[in-house]
């Protein structure tokens, strides 16, 4: 069983043949603007490097090290001020505590089996 052979698709064939050649010369333009001509935007990664200096490359480990001992600050100022528990709320959890502990001394013995 064969298919029957599509007339449009001649005509779109012919059409793309026919635009090669504009579809080629937009291709192959230059990619990378002549120097005098204003570069425009460009992705980050697209643009020249442009080296630091020693001082600023200084500056900025130094700000980063600011940051990363605040950071160390931040986080503990906030393990250190958790509100004192009160009295009852710590012995209770210690009960808890400690009837759990018991409990799973128990449960991984073969006391139960007596």
């Amino acid at each position: 069983m064969t298919t029957p052979e599509n007339p449009g698709l001649k005509d779109v064939l012919a059409r793309a043949r026919a635009a090669s050649g504009e579809i080629a010369a937009a291709l192959d333009e230059d990619q990378e603007p002549a120097p005098e001509e204003p570069m425009g935007w460009q992705p980050i990664w697209k643009r020249p490097r442009t080296p630091k200096s020693k001082a600023a490359r200084k500056k900025e480990l130094h700000d980063q090290r600011e940051r990363l001992r605040d950071a160390a600050k931040r986080r503990l100022a906030a393990g250190e001020s958790r509100r004192p528990r009160s009295r009852q709320s710590r012995i209770s959890n210690a009960a808890a505590r400690r009837d759990a502990r018991t409990l799973s001394r128990v449960r991984y013995s073969n006391a139960w089996l007596r």
